[in-house]
């Protein structure tokens, strides 16, 4: 994927990301765990994981616990919070640009509702997507990643 290369002349004046990095980055590195996974091959398996070879360990179903991990972690942020990832999300998929920052965080604010973990865990590239939205603010989890070891 492309990095976008952002210079602090580039972000409009007064615009503020309205979430913490290190809440986005924590997100990022959860749904990287989720997105590595693919949907359910066999949905009717009902074996041994000992006996199949542990087949169904990296298949995301709803009841898996990074899944889970990731959606309480986003329905625990304030809804300015949400409305900021969102947006944060729309503008690393590209959808805006940075100096487009109001419109995508007004249409998101319109947009929310009790809903927005299961739009941000449905989209395909979540954690791309955050962390191209980080880039265009200048930011990026290096330190973030390098307090959890990753």
């Amino acid at each position: 994927m492309n990095r976008i290369v952002v210079t602090d002349s580039e972000i409009p004046a007064g615009v503020e990301m309205g979430i913490n990095s290190d809440k986005v980055c924590h997100i990022i590195a959860k749904a990287r765990v989720f997105d590595a996974k693919e949907g359910d091959s066999d949905p009717d398996s009902g074996s041994n994981a000992a006996d199949d070879g542990m087949a169904d360990v990296l298949e995301d179903k709803a009841d898996d616990l990074s899944y889970r991990e990731l959606m309480a972690f986003i329905r625990t942020l304030s809804e300015d919070e949400q409305v900021s990832l969102v947006a944060l999300a729309w503008v690393g998929r590209g959808t805006y640009d940075i100096a487009e920052w109001g419109e995508a965080h007004n249409l998101a604010r319109h947009e929310h509702n009790k809903r927005t973990a299961e739009y941000l865990t449905g989209l395909p590239l979540l954690s791309d997507y955050l962390e191209e939205g980080l880039a265009a603010f200048g930011k990026n989890c290096k330190a973030f990643d390098t307090e959890q070891g990753v």
